[in-house]
């Protein structure tokens, strides 16, 4: 993916801090394949949230040893070394700075659980420095910056997982080769869902920087905000297009993943649209909380559904446990996927969970689960192997399942607020689309929102070449979705172009 337009004015060689040591070629003294004894020695940054589930998965792994920890907030980071300490029996270094853990952390790999905002380039300066990565998902914060990272892993022969561990559960990886064998035919389309709680953020920002937090690094490539316009320091960036991707790209990026993984499609999509908005409630968040966005693939539609409201009104005492359910598979969790073929209907939940009905709505055997590692566990045997076919999901796989998560969000910022009826005039020419819209709408109306009298977006159906991963064929919309398909970096915080 070649950038059309120049996305900063700074200049190449003060990309990042530390000068010619952050070369696209380098080799530091210190890089090794292994480590001590063979143990291959991880390094973890950001370890509030989900950084604690790789500290637990690497810190008990046979041959592995945690010797780094790192975050822009010193009283999480404390707090972390000393428990890894503790619990491995040997002292685990703190960093605040990533690029000092590159340089005196002592590790051959990292494994990253930072915001959205900052996957990408901790993986870019990861691979610059020798180490092979571990990158949550979304792998990337905009398409570009994603078709980045996966050259540069490949240019450096360096291995790039994606947190997308959807991909190491046999039980998925079973139904996906059942439908992909055709064994109930060929698909009519896949619906991709994420029916979780998403309560209101609240109103008037003004949210306070945790004290000891070195607000500079935390923000990145992004701006820094001043004042917050969140009440939440952590977690509710998710909200906000600087730093977040919404739930598509938070909780979605894992069944838009195995969605796409079921079509068995290795580009993004060429057209893409989106219906959506916060709705439900009025609050602070930028990014929308209910959504549906068409994937036109050539074989068959991938729809994604995002609801962050819960079944209805009544529902709404208790957000967390009363989501909807997909029609097709009544009583069963709304994250997750639906794949409608000519001869029935598969279900993956989540956690793994398998159910399969024939046409008619008769329950079927699901296939047996394939015996598989977990995802923490991949990623160390391809880190031995050296063989990037090993992965369950190498960086280029979640790349793209992110980059429909980033590609619907487009649209969906580039769209118009109507009324249903004006959404429904635009969209008739489609049965399934207005019929999915239908749903939204329903959906909506429980939970008291009329889109007879309430606007949602409509966003362009945008044309995107599946080649160059840019917006191409829709006018004086390409640049503007061009624009959003990638970032103004904050120097020195860039995502090089890699060549």
């Amino acid at each position: 993916m070649n950038n059309p337009t120049p996305t900063t004015t700074t200049d190449r060689r003060s990309v990042l801090k530390y000068g010619a040591g952050f070369g696209l070629a380098l080799a530091w003294p210190n890089s090794r394949v292994l480590g001590a004894n063979d143990d291959i020695r991880i390094g973890v940054i950001g370890v509030n949230g989900r950084g604690q589930s790789h500290i637990s998965g690497f810190s008990g792994m046979k041959g592995v040893r945690l010797t780094a920890l790192c975050d822009a907030d010193p009283n999480v980071l404390d707090a972390r070394v000393t428990a890894a300490s503790d619990k491995q029996g040997f002292a685990v270094k703190g960093y605040v700075d990533m690029r000092e853990m590159f340089e005196k952390g002592d590790i051959d790999a990292m494994s990253t659980a930072t915001p959205n905002h900052w996957h990408t380039l901790s993986g870019v300066w990861a691979i610059q420095a020798g180490k092979d990565a571990y990158i949550e998902k979304p792998i990337s914060h905009n398409v570009w910056e994603g078709r980045q990272l996966v050259k540069l892993a490949r240019k450096e022969k360096k291995i790039c997982q994606g947190g997308t561990q959807s991909r190491s559960i046999g039980s998925i990886q079973a139904a996906v080769k059942f439908v992909q064998d055709g064994k109930l035919g060929k698909i009519k389309f896949v619906k991709g869902m994420c029916y979780k709680a998403r309560q209101s953020i609240g109103q008037g920002g003004g949210g306070t920087i945790p004290d000891g937090v070195d607000y500079d690094l935390w923000c990145g490539p992004a701006e820094l905000e001043s004042p917050l316009r969140r009440k939440r320091f952590h977690y509710d960036w998710h909200w906000f297009y600087a730093y977040g991707n919404g739930d598509m790209g938070n909780q979605g990026i894992h069944q838009m993943d195995v969605a796409r993984w079921y079509l068995g499609e290795n580009t993004i999509a060429p057209r893409t649209l989106s219906i959506g908005g916060r709705l439900g409630y009025e609050d602070d968040g930028e990014t929308p909380n209910t959504q549906l966005v068409w994937h036109d693939y050539d074989s068959a539609p991938l729809f994604f559904e995002t609801r962050g409201l819960p079944k209805s009104k009544e529902a709404q005492a208790d957000w967390g446990k009363n989501m909807e359910s997909p029609e097709e598979f009544e009583g069963l969790s709304g994250v997750g996927v639906v794949v409608a073929c000519e001869g029935g209907y598969v279900y993956t939940g989540a956690g793994g969970q398998v159910k399969v009905k024939d046409k008619d709505g008769k329950d079927m055997p699901s296939p047996e689960a394939f015996k598989t590692e977990n995802i923490f566990e991949n990623f160390i045997t391809a880190v031995r192997s050296r063989k990037v076919e090993e992965q369950y999901a190498d960086c280029e796989e979640t790349h793209l399942s992110s980059a429909l998560c980033h590609t619907g969000l487009i649209s969906h910022r580039l769209g118009a607020a109507m009324k249903k009826g004006e959404v429904l005039e635009q969209i008739k020419g489609d049965a399934l689309l207005a019929d999915r819209f239908g749903s939204m709408a329903d959906h909506l109306g429980r939970n008291g929102v009329d889109l007879a009298k309430e606007d949602i977006v409509l966003g362009p159906m945008l044309k995107f070449n599946p080649e160059t991963e840019w917006a191409e064929g829709n006018g004086d919309l390409d640049s503007i979705a061009n624009a959003l398909a990638t970032r103004e970096y904050r120097a020195p915080f860039v995502v090089p172009e890699v060549l």
